[in-house]
């Protein structure tokens, strides 16, 4: 255990031609399986995974029957409301990225990074709060400084609230993904003030301790908390860091891949009860990747690709209370005719994490919508917050109860 210092419109296959499930996952198996007497050609695997799960390349995501479904507004019956953090044309840095959300006992917490670009020198991490009557005028909380002279760009903040405890904000700071660090500040009055950081320190099998790299941590009935992590300095790999003790100390599982089936980095974190856990991941192999554990997630299985795409882009997941899983992604690849990289942004839902049913189309325009964050609230009401063509964040409130599952007769 490494110690730290101490800190006070229907279903929607992305397939080049229509099949069912079980050929799928016939076809993925034998894949799979042949695969893994060459695993060291990781650039063919990717590839054919990519030809195996979603549209030729140059055909766009959503060209192909049954649709996706139109884009969400007030006549969406789970659409309740969306909104910008902050305005466009008033905003606090020229550009915003990565945002989370929590909630805590006094409403509602944003975070994203800002600054004149990412990497830049000048990025830091921003606050927003809402309290009932509106988000208020971000303010910088977090910076990379390291002295007068040396600065270093901040990235991906990820907020959360313990059962008990202060609300939590982690960060990384550092020049690139590849070198950068985690940090951890706290704030015991629900986002106004701000603990002094602290480095959370540092593993073997890791190198540096980053907490949750992008998505949001669960915590456990005994109160540990599992952050989904990962690393890019020796190929995309996945592992969690684990505290039992609010981060004052952190125990590693993992890497659980060795990026040569698959390079995946910022998981979310799935319960599906009785201990089971799935995660979703970014890959660079044009789908979502998944892995399961059964054991409370101690030990976990290979990563495998789902039936969703994905441009090289984030997502993140919740499990609500009523056991559907929710993940909010680009169901899109990079190279393709419109729509394709992060030029659409999805709902897709789950009642045991293996079938994924696309049923809202959030964003579906030129521009950057990407990097979400999605949350329940206490009141059961979803909450997604998500990058605006780097120039705000957004902020969408949706009925969870009003997201169906597709039927045949509405899928036609």
């Amino acid at each position: 255990m490494a110690e730290c210092r101490n800190i006070g419109e229907s279903i929607f296959r992305c397939d080049a031609h229509p099949q069912s499930l079980a050929k799928r996952s016939h076809k993925r198996l034998l894949l799979n399986t042949a695969m893994k007497s060459i695993v060291t050609y990781s650039g063919l695997f990717g590839l054919l995974v990519g030809l195996l799960v979603c549209p030729a390349r140059g055909q766009a995501a959503d060209s192909q029957a049954p649709k996706l479904p139109k884009v969400a507004g007030q006549e969406t019956p789970a659409f309740v409301a969306s909104e910008f953090i902050f305005p466009t044309e008033d905003r606090p840095t020229q550009n915003s990225h990565a945002s989370t959300i929590a909630e805590t006992s006094d409403g509602l917490v944003a975070a994203w990074f800002g600054g004149t670009h990412e990497k830049h020198p000048d990025v830091g991490v921003w606050i927003s709060r809402n309290t009932g009557n509106g988000w208020s005028t971000p303010v910088e909380v977090a910076d990379g400084y390291q002295s007068e002279e040396l600065r270093y760009p901040a990235w991906n903040p990820v907020l959360f609230q313990p059962k008990e405890g202060p609300l939590m904000l982690f960060y990384k700071v550092g020049p690139s993904p590849s070198l950068w660090w985690g940090m951890l500040t706290t704030s015991t009055d629900n986002g106004i003030t701000w603990s002094e950081p602290a480095r959370l320190g540092e593993q073997e099998a890791i190198g540096n301790l980053l907490g949750p790299v992008k998505n949001k941590p669960i915590q456990l009935d005994d109160g540990t908390i599992v952050c989904p992590s990962s690393t890019e300095h020796k190929g995309w790999r996945v592992h969690f860091e684990v505290t039992k003790d609010l981060g004052k100390t952190w125990e590693v599982i993992g890497p659980i891949n060795d990026a040569k089936l698959f390079n995946a980095i910022q998981p979310s974190i799935l319960t599906h009860g009785d201990g089971k856990m799935q995660i979703l991941c970014r890959t660079r192999e044009n789908l979502v990747a998944s892995a399961w554990s059964e054991d409370g997630g101690k030990t976990w299985s290979a990563l495998s690709g789902t039936d969703l795409p994905n441009p090289n882009s984030g997502t993140d997941a919740v499990s609500l209370a009523d056991g559907m899983q929710v993940l909010v992604y680009n169901h899109t690849i990079r190279e393709s005719d419109f729509p394709a990289g992060r030029n659409m942004l999805n709902v897709a839902i789950s009642k045991d994490g293996h079938a994924w049913h696309p049923v809202l189309t959030l964003e579906r325009q030129p521009g950057e919508y990407s990097y979400p964050a999605v949350i329940q609230s206490s009141d059961g009401k979803v909450h997604i917050v998500y990058t605006y063509r780097r120039e705000t964040i957004k902020h969408v409130v949706l009925d969870p109860t009003k997201l169906k599952i597709p039927t045949a007769a509405t899928a036609k």
